[in-house]
C-alpha cells in the first residue's frame, strides 16, 4: 500500500499541538519538586561536595588525610512492598530513613564510613508535596548517618505505576582504610555472637506479612490490633535502625571479627555470608526477646519456625562477632554506651552454617 494511503487509513493526525503534559508529564510540576529537592540535599552537604544538585554527574571529592589507603564501599537497596502500607496511610517521611538506614548498615559492617548517597525516586504523576516528604527524609537520615545526599534521579512515568503510588531506591557510597576493613576472615571457633535489637520488620519480609495481616486477618492498616498492642500499620511502619554509632565503636576500639546486617533472609541467610569455610553459627533461641508483631504474624499463618528465622530479623537487626578474649572490654563499651544488646550464641567448628539451639 502506499505511504500515502497507509496515512489515509490510519486514524487523523492531532488538530492541536500535543505536549508532554498531554502525555502525562507536567515538566512544570516536576521542576517545583526539583526545587524543594535541591534546598533539602543541599543541607546534607560537606565540605567534600563539589558542585551543586542538577549537574549531570554528582561530584565528590576523596579526603586523603582521613583515609591513607582507602577502599570504596558501595551498596543499593530499595524500601520494597513497605511503601504500599505508605501509600494507604498516606505516610511518606519515614520511608526515606528505611532506605539510606538499610543502605548505611550494609556498608557500616565492612567497617566502611558513609560518603554520599544517591536516589531513584519515580512515579505516574509528580506530587511535589509527597516527593519533598520522601526527600525530607532521606535528607534527615543522610545528616544523621554523617553523609551527604548529592544527587539522584526523580522519574515521571505515566501509566508505568497506580495512581498515587511510587518507587523509591537508592545508592551509597563509603570508605575505610584497608587496615580496617572488617571481612569476617579472623572469625573462629569459641567467638561470641551478640546480637542488636531491630525496631520491627525494617524494610524485609513485607510482602508476607502483608498477606497475613491484611488478606488471613483482614486487618486493616489503620486498625488496632490487641496481640500486638498498636496498629497494624504503624507496626509496620517503624523506621529501619541504622547500626553506625555502635558499629563505628566497636571497629574504632578493635572488638570485632565480623558483622551481619540482619535484613531479607533472616539470620539463617545473612550470618553464614560473613563466616569463614569450616565454622558455623550456633545460635541460641530464647536468648533474646522476639517482637510481639513477629509471634502474632507466625501465629496467623501458623508459620514455621524455619520459615520464619530465614523471612524475618525476628527482633534482631544487626550480629556482631566477638572474640571470647574481647568479650569483657565490648561488653563495658556497650554498656557505657547504653547500647542495648543480646549475647545469642556462638561460633563452633562446623560445615551447617547456622545451627538453632
Amino acid at each position: 500500500m502506499p505511504e500515502e494511503s497507509k496515512a489515509k487509513a490510519g486514524k487523523p493526525a492531532a488538530t492541536q499541538p500535543v505536549t508532554y503534559a498531554d502525555a502525562g508529564v507536567d515538566i512544570t510540576r516536576g521542576d517545583r519538586a526539583k526545587d524543594r529537592i535541591k534546598y533539602l540535599a543541599q543541607k546534607t552537604f560537606t565540605r567534600n561536595v563539589l558542585g551543586g544538585i542538577g549537574g549531570f554527574g554528582a561530584l565528590y571529592r576523596l579526603d586523603l588525610q582521613k583515609f591513607k589507603s582507602p577502599i570504596l564501599v558501595s551498596s543499593a537497596d530499595g524500601v520494597g512492598t513497605k511503601l504500599k502500607i505508605a501509600f494507604e496511610l498516606g505516610l511518606h517521611s519515614s520511608v526515606g530513613g528505611d532506605l539510606v538506614n538499610h543502605c548505611v548498615n550494609d556498608i557500616a559492617v565492612q567497617g566502611a564510613t558513609p560518603l554520599f548517597f544517591l536516589d531513584y525516586f519515580a512515579s505516574g504523576k509528580l506530587d511535589p508535596e509527597v516527593t519533598e516528604a520522601v526527600v525530607s527524609g532521606l535528607a534527615e537520615a543522610c545528616r544523621a548517618n554523617g553523609c551527604a545526599l548529592i544527587g539522584g534521579e526523580t522519574a515521571q512515568m505515566p501509566g508505568f505505576y497506580q495512581e498515587g503510588e511510587y518507587d523509591l531506591a537508592g545508592f551509597i557510597v563509603g570508605a575505610v582504610d584497608r587496615d580496617k576493613l572488617v571481612t569476617g576472615a579472623e572469625i573462629k571457633a569459641g567467638d561470641v555472637l551478640i546480637g542488636f535489637p531491630s525496631t520491627g520488620l525494617h524494610t524485609n519480609g513485607y510482602s508476607l506479612a502483608r498477606k497475613l495481616l491484611f488478606e488471613v486477618a483482614g486487618y486493616k492498616a489503620s486498625q488496632y490490633v490487641t496481640a500486638i498492642k498498636e496498629k497494624a500499620g504503624a507496626a509496620l511502619m517503624k523506621t529501619h535502625r541504622s547500626y553506625l554509632h555502635v558499629i563505628q565503636k566497636l571497629v574504632a576500639a578493635g572488638l570485632t571479627n565480623g558483622m551481619a546486617h540482619i535484613t531479607g533472609g533472616g539470620i539463617t541467610e545473612n550470618l553464614p555470608r560473613i563466616l569463614p569455610k569450616g565454622t558455623a553459627a550456633q545460635v541460641e533461641l530464647g536468648s533474646w526477646p522476639v517482637l510481639p508483631i513477629f509471634e502474632h504474624l507466625r501465629e496467623l499463618g501458623q508459620v514455621s519456625q524455619d520459615e520464619m528465622m530465614r523471612t524475618f530479623n525476628m527482633g534482631v537487626g544487626l550480629i556482631a562477632v566477638i572474640p571470647a578474649a574481647k568479650f569483657t572490654r565490648a561488653k563495658a563499651l556497650l554498656d557505657r554506651a547504653e547500647e542495648k544488646f543480646f549475647v545469642i550464641g556462638r561460633i563452633v567448628k562446623g560445615e551447617k552454617r547456622v545451627q538453632y539451639t
